[in-house]
């Protein structure tokens, strides 16, 4: 039996985070939870493990969800990274193609999918 992925979920928005983390173990993931950058990247270093970021973009402090992910794509290249937001469109947002954009609200199956896709590629 495959091990599970494990998921860093990074939401400063308390119920949000605890929706998608929840919804994200109950589909079989090993979920890891940061309410903001600073907290995402202790995580990192501390969880070898995380083969996924998912990241809200707007979030306070002096990392936003893309700055977070253009430090985990050139520190852990390995990483897959989706970064969601409810302000902003895909369209608006030069991501690489390894990684992807959800708008919110999103479906937590469609997540769910995305980062299995993402893991098996």
């Amino acid at each position: 039996m495959p091990v599970a992925a494990t998921v860093l979920v990074v939401e400063d928005e308390p119920l949000i985070r605890w929706t998608i983390a929840e919804d994200l173990r109950d589909a079989g993931f090993n979920v890891v939870e940061a309410a903001n950058a600073d907290e995402a990247i202790l995580c990192l270093i501390d969880n070898r493990q995380i083969s996924v970021v998912f990241t809200d973009i707007d979030m306070p402090g002096a990392m936003d969800g893309l700055k977070l992910a253009e430090f985990v794509r050139d520190r852990w290249p390995p990483i897959r990274i989706i970064v969601t937001s409810g302000n902003w469109r895909g369209a608006d947002i030069a991501l690489p193609e390894t990684e992807r954009f959800i708008t919110k609200p999103y479906d937590s199956k469609v997540v769910a999918r995305t980062i299995n896709q993402l893991v098996l590629d």
